[in-house]
């Protein structure tokens, strides 16, 4: 009987032991954090992965995940600095920096915390872009806008505990019924643009032109000026040489010959090779020798 007794007791005492030791352990997993609570006041966080110990029935344990987490923030209107409407769509990537801020004031609910980051991103979005022009909006878009909204952003949830690594926009975007005014006024920029380029492509052209004509000119006067003299040359040549050759009685009288055969050759056409002369006449005079 008494053998029965202590063996239940042993049993009792290893079972309650069994039962302590596992209420006394807890793990945190990798991208977690362990908040230790003791009668729900935090009395300890726990941020590296691994097995730990905390004091059984009396302390429990919430595990908050501390990885990145993407929010798809809803569409959103915005005004522009000159009054223009343009559609925002946002999306976040944001995690738990402070796991003690963000179960005091959000219960660690994620719910509970993108409510708040829609909010924040919503007004960094609305005031960057209030602040800007259409045209400026549009010039910084990527990496300046992007900044500009995360930064203004994470000033008004930095009491929560998380933080929003990069607020971006996926999409901005006219409203329909401004689509077609600012497209016609986009298409008109560019045609003005064109016009500037095609203006100055004919002025360069015509300047161009301008300065072939006028080596044309040059070119073609100098060219004239030498094919002047070379004929004043060869006309002055030609009247030396007749001028030497009538100063000689004999050179002047095989010059008349050798005329009159060029005279008598020339009236020789067509199918009738005769030719009537007059005794008295110059040619007559050359071919009879007298």
């Amino acid at each position: 009987m008494k053998k029965t007794l202590l063996g239940s007791a042993l049993g009792i005492i290893l079972l309650a032991a069994v039962i302590i030791l596992f209420n006394s352990l807890f793990t945190v997993n990798y991208n977690n954090y362990a908040i230790v609570q003791q009668f729900g006041k935090i009395v300890d966080v726990k941020s590296s992965p691994g097995l730990y110990f905390k004091v059984p029935f009396v302390q429990n344990t919430l595990s908050i995940y501390n990885g990145n987490r993407i929010y798809d923030i809803p569409t959103s209107d915005v005004i522009t600095k000159d009054k223009k409407s343009m559609i925002a769509d946002d999306y976040v990537i944001w995690k738990v920096t402070d796991p003690k801020k963000y179960y005091q004031t959000l219960g660690a609910q994620a719910a509970r915390a993108e409510e708040r980051i829609e909010a924040a991103v919503y007004n960094a979005t609305k005031n960057t872009i209030s602040s800007m022009t259409q045209d400026e909006v549009i010039a910084a878009r990527g990496d300046n806008l992007t900044s500009i909204i995360t930064t203004a952003s994470n000033s008004d949830i930095s009491s929560y505990g998380i933080e929003v690594l990069t607020a971006e926009i996926k999409a901005l975007d006219l409203p329909d019924d401004n689509k077609s005014a600012v497209y016609e006024r986009m298409i008109s920029e560019r045609n003005n643009i064109a016009a500037g380029y095609t203006a100055q492509g004919e002025a360069a052209a015509q300047k161009i032109k301008n300065e072939t004509d006028k080596q044309v000119t040059v070119t073609k006067a100098n060219a004239e000026k030498e094919a002047e003299v070379i004929i004043a040359e060869g006309e002055a040549e030609y009247m030396k040489i007749l001028s030497d050759a009538y100063n000689d009685e004999e050179k002047a009288d095989f010059y008349n010959y050798t005329r009159s055969l060029d005279a008598l050759k020339a009236s020789l056409v067509g199918t009738n090779k005769t030719i009537m002369l007059d005794k008295n006449s110059e040619l007559a005079r050359v071919l009879y020798g007298n």
